[in-house]
């Protein structure tokens, strides 16, 4: 995990100073919203949009470091340090990402940044699923429901699949948006794999956790 955390705060760092290197080159305002065609349609002044999302990852830079201290016990994330660490550096990385997406359209303007974007998320969705069968039983991170946190052997046949369909949907998603189709198209396919790839994990959650109780092997 500590390896993990300086890698995350080097990233934090790195866009901080690689934010303060270009600003004088980027425009007056930023773009920060982007409608169903993937237009921006909303603009930031380049003062706060600008450190946005940098201020973003040192926020989650801390609430990773806090949130081992506080975890109730028999819901630890020391359980699982390693794989946490992992999942928090993912998270700080693709912030890093989208910063770089966002001020790279700010300063060329010559990509499609909501395409960028969106492809970079459903990316993170398939390198976290690579995890989450590691994670263990926690409040924090992974498919967090009321049947799962019930039951450690709910927990953990839920990851198990739920590590595979955040895979698969996430590499769908990004395959799509590689494919020249309109934006609400791929958008639309993309989205609805990834909500499926999430859907899947939670209802068998429950069917889970229902049949093992009628078994009485909870």
């Amino acid at each position: 995990m500590k390896r993990s955390m300086m890698i995350a705060a080097a990233l934090t760092v790195l866009a901080w100073v690689g934010t303060a290197v270009v600003y004088p080159w980027l425009p007056e305002t930023i773009p920060t919203h982007w409608n169903i065609k993937g237009v921006a349609d909303q603009y930031s002044p380049k003062t706060y949009g600008a450190f946005l999302l940098p201020i973003a990852m040192l926020v989650m830079l801390g609430v990773a470091l806090v949130l081992p201290r506080i975890s109730p016990k028999r819901f630890e994330v020391d359980t699982f340090k390693s794989t946490y660490g992992m999942l928090m550096l993912l998270v700080v990385a693709l912030m890093g990402y989208m910063h770089v997406v966002t001020l790279w359209g700010g300063v060329n303007g010559g990509i499609d940044i909501a395409r960028a974007l969106f492809g970079g998320i459903f990316g993170f969705l398939a390198l976290i699923g690579n995890y989450l069968s590691k994670v263990r039983r926690n409040f924090w991170v992974g498919v967090r429901t009321p049947w799962t946190l019930a039951s450690d052997r709910v927990w953990n046949d839920t990851h198990r699949l739920a590590a595979k369909t955040f895979v698969i949907s996430g590499i769908g998603g990004a395959l799509i948006t590689l494919v020249p189709l309109p934006f609400p198209v791929w958008m639309g396919i993309g989205g609805g794999l990834v909500m499926v790839g999430a859907l899947i994990p939670a209802l068998y959650s429950l069917v889970h956790y229902k049949r093992l109780e009628a078994r009485g092997e909870l």
